[in-house]
C-alpha cells in the first residue's frame, strides 16, 4: 500500500543494524589519521633524500650572440640635406639596397663636375711627372757621356805627356851630344892653333876648323833650344790634363745639378699627383656616401629624422634596423657572490616572456615550457649596478628556442649548478650559505647522484 503524504520510507526500519551503514558510518578516525600522518612522513623522508639541483635565479633580456647581428642604428656619414627616402618602417631591405639619399650643403662640393675635373688635374700632373722623368733620364745620359769623354780626353792628354817626356829625353840627349861635340871641336881648334903657331899647319886649316867650331856652337844652341821647347811642351801637356779634368768636372757637376733639380720637381709633381688622387678618391667616396645603403639584410624598425629637406650632421642617427638573420642569446645579470659558481659552458634554463611554463627550479627534468642555454661569455668587470653580465647562447643539444622570439624580450634565467640532497639544500637555505659547486659532477646533469658535498661547511 503506497505511503501517505508525510510518511518516511525509513519508518519501522532499524538502520544501524544494516551492514552498509556499519561500513560507511562507523569509521575509526584515529587509526585513519595515524595512517595518513605516517604516509606523509614517509613521503617527506623520501623527498629529503631526493636529488636537488642547486641554481641561481637571474633576470635578463634576449639579445643577439654576435655584435653585427644586434639591433643597431644607421648614422649619416656626411652632413647634408635629406632628399629622398627609399624605405619605410617595417620593410625588409637587402644588402646594398638604397635607404636614404642626401645632398651636399657645403659650397666646396657644389660643383657637379668636381670628380671629373679633379681627375683631369691628376692626369695633367701625371703627364708633368712623366716629362720630368724623361728630362732626368736625358741628363743622366748626358752625365754618362761627359764622363766617357772625360776619360778619353784624359787618356789623350796622358799620351801627350808620355810623348813629351820621351821628346824631352831625346832632346836632352841631342843637347848633351852637341855639347860634347862642341867641346871636342874646340879642343881640336886649340891644338890646331898651336900647330899653326909652330908652322906645322896652314892658316886655311885653322880657318876651316874655326868655322866648324862656330857651327857646333850653333848646333849646341839649337839642341838646347829644342830641349827647352820639349820641356815646355811636357809642362803644357800636364797643365792640359788638369784643365780637361776641371772642365769636365764643371760640366758633369752642372748636369748633375740640373738632374737633381729635375728630380726634385718630379717628386713635387708626384706628391701633387698623390694628393690629387687622394682628393679624387675622397670626392668619389663622398659622392657614394650621399646614398646610404644597407650593409646587410635587415628590417627597418624606426626612422628618427623623417621628412624631406631635413639637414643632418655627420654622425646623426637616421634610423634603427634589426638584422634579418641573427643568432639569439640571453644577457643575464648576476650578483658578484654568484660569479665564482659560473663558468664557460655552464647550463641554464629560461622562461621567456609570452611563453607559459611550469617550473620546478630544483628538478629541471620535471620542468615544462623552459628552454636550455649554455654560457658562452662572462664579463670581467661589473656594470654600474654592481652586477656581472653573462652571455648565454642556445644549447644545440636541446630543444631550439622559439622562432618568434625577438631581441629585447624579457627572460628569467635559472643557472644550474651542482646536485645535492633536498635535506642539504633546506639546511643551506636556513643557514644562508651560498650554493656549492661540484667540479666532478657535470653542470646541469640530468642524471642526478646523491653525493655528499665536497666542500666542508663551517
Amino acid at each position: 500500500m503506497p505511503n501517505k503524504k508525510g510518511d518516511s520510507i525509513w519508518e519501522g526500519v532499524d538502520i544501524e543494524k544494516t551492514e552498509s551503514y556499519n561500513q560507511v558510518m562507523k569509521i575509526d578516525s584515529s587509526r585513519s589519521f595515524a595512517k595518513w600522518m605516517i604516509g606523509l612522513f614517509v613521503v617527506f623522508l623520501i623527498l629529503l633524500f631526493m636529488p636537488w639541483t642547486q641554481n641561481i635565479n637571474a633576470k635578463g633580456k634576449v639579445n643577439s650572440l654576435k655584435p653585427e647581428q644586434r639591433p643597431q642604428s644607421i648614422q649619416a656619414t656626411i652632413p647634408g640635406r635629406i632628399e629622398k627616402w627609399y624605405v619605410q618602417e617595417g620593410q625588409l631591405v637587402k644588402k646594398g639596397d638604397p635607404i636614404v639619399e642626401v645632398s651636399e650643403v657645403k659650397d666646396e662640393y657644389f660643383d657637379p663636375k668636381l670628380i671629373e675635373r679633379t681627375s683631369m688635374q691628376a692626369k695633367a700632373k701625371e703627364a708633368s711627372v712623366s716629362s720630368y722623368s724623361s728630362k732626368a733620364d736625358a741628363l743622366t745620359r748626358q752625365v754618362q757621356a761627359l764622363e766617357a769623354n772625360r776619360l778619353l780626353n784624359l787618356e789623350q792628354a796622358r799620351n801627350k805627356v808620355k810623348q813629351g817626356k820621351l821628346k824631352v829625353q831625346s832632346d836632352s840627349i841631342n843637347y848633351i851630344a852637341s855639347i860634347t861635340e862642341a867641346d871636342n871641336i874646340l879642343k881640336q881648334f886649340d891644338r890646331l892653333k898651336t900647330m899653326y903657331t909652330q908652322g906645322v899647319r896652314s892658316l886655311v886649316d885653322l880657318e876651316r876648323l874655326e868655322i866648324r867650331v862656330r857651327e857646333t856652337a850653333a848646333k849646341r844652341l839649337s839642341a838646347e833650344n829644342k830641349w827647352l821647347e820639349a820641356k815646355n811642351e811636357l809642362l803644357n801637356a800636364r797643365i792640359e790634363i788638369n784643365s780637361i779634368q776641371s772642365d769636365y768636372d764643371d760640366k758633369i757637376a752642372k748636369s748633375r745639378s740640373e738632374r737633381f733639380s729635375t728630380l726634385a720637381s718630379q717628386y713635387d709633381a708626384e706628391a701633387d699627383v698623390t694628393k690629387m688622387n687622394s682628393e679624387f678618391s675622397k670626392f668619389s667616396v663622398r659622392a657614394e656616401n650621399r646614398t646610404i645603403r644597407a650593409q646587410q639584410d635587415c628590417y627597418i624598425t624606426k626612422v628618427f629624422i623623417p621628412g624631406i629637406g631635413e639637414v643632418v650632421k655627420s654622425g646623426d642617427e637616421l634610423l634603427s634596423i634589426l638584422p634579418a638573420v641573427y643568432e639569439l642569446a640571453v644577457e643575464l645579470f648576476i650578483k658578484p657572490m654568484d660569479l665564482p659558481l659560473v663558468k664557460i659552458g655552464s647550463k641554464a634554463r629560461f622562461l621567456f616572456d609570452g611563453w607559459p611554463a611550469l617550473v620546478f627550479s630544483g628538478w629541471p627534468q620535471l620542468t615544462f615550457g623552459t628552454f636550455a642555454g649554455k654560457v658562452v661569455a662572462i664579463d670581467n668587470i661589473a656594470n654600474k649596478n654592481g652586477e656581472f653580465r653573462l652571455l648565454i647562447a642556445q644549447d644545440a643539444d636541446d630543444e631550439p628556442w622559439p622562432k618568434a622570439l625577438r631581441p629585447g624580450s624579457g627572460a628569467n634565467g635559472i643557472l644550474l649548478l651542482g646536485t645535492v640532497p633536498v635535506y642539504f639544500e633546506i639546511w643551506r637555505q636556513l643557514n644562508g650559505f651560498p650554493p656549492d659547486f661540484y667540479s666532478d659532477t657535470p653542470v646541469g646533469d640530468k642524471n642526478f647522484k646523491d653525493k655528499p658535498p665536497i666542500k666542508s661547511l663551517k
